[in-house]
């Protein structure tokens, strides 16, 4: 006597592919906070506050250059 449908075994195994993605998010993310990781959270804090005042960096820049070609 085979057993009911429900009750039997799925050929889907969740638990398994649950595994191996959990296991491939922690490789992942053990190489993103290797030697450089640091350097690379420091850099994105910078561009964040850069990109908020991305017209005032650019008028700064100019003003610079400007003031670089008088003083030439």
């Amino acid at each position: 006597m085979s057993p009911p449908q429900l009750l039997a075994r799925s050929q889907i195994d969740f638990i398994g592919g649950d595994f191996d993605a959990l296991a491939t998010h922690m490789r992942h993310c053990a190489l993103a906070q290797g030697r450089w990781f640091a350097m690379g959270h420091h850099l994105q804090r910078v561009r964040s506050v850069a990109a908020g005042r991305i017209v005032t960096m650019a008028c700064v820049v100019v003003l610079l250059a400007i003031g670089l070609f008088a003083v030439v």
